[in-house]
């Protein structure tokens, strides 16, 4: 069974800065070196937004409006994904959920992001300007 589990969700004032983290548990990709990761973010009245995402193959990709902002990155050895937010603005604002998918070659593009299989409960992202 799988199950991601987020956390570091919280308020903060626009400029400031938040890192996400997410448990992987039972997620065996990152010790097989075949894994497709990413974050995904919901605001209020809106669609599903794929933020960001990485693979084994070494892709790494970002939504237009965070580029430069936000990081994505991992740790094995805590088989646990990260996303570091910087410069937050007030359109950050919403529910942010990790994501995972089986590795499949050329698939883990970001806009894929909210159809990957398994996706956590979600952490809340309040920026206030």
């Amino acid at each position: 069974q799988i199950d991601l589990v987020e956390s570091g969700g919280g308020s903060v004032q626009a400029g400031g800065s938040l890192r996400l983290s997410c448990a992987l548990s039972g997620y065996t990709g990152f010790t097989s070196n075949e894994y497709c990761v990413g974050w995904i973010r919901q605001a209020p009245g809106k669609e599903r937004e794929g933020v960001a995402s990485m693979d084994s193959d070494g892709y790494i990709g970002y939504t237009d409006s965070v580029k430069g902002r936000f990081t994505i990155s991992r740790d094995k050895a805590k088989n646990t994904l990260y996303l570091q937010m910087n410069s937050l603005k007030p359109e950050d604002t919403a529910m942010y959920y990790c994501a995972a998918e089986n590795y499949i070659r050329s698939y883990c593009y970001t806009s894929r992001a909210p159809d990957f299989t398994f996706e956590g409960q979600g952490t809340q992202v309040t920026v206030s300007s």
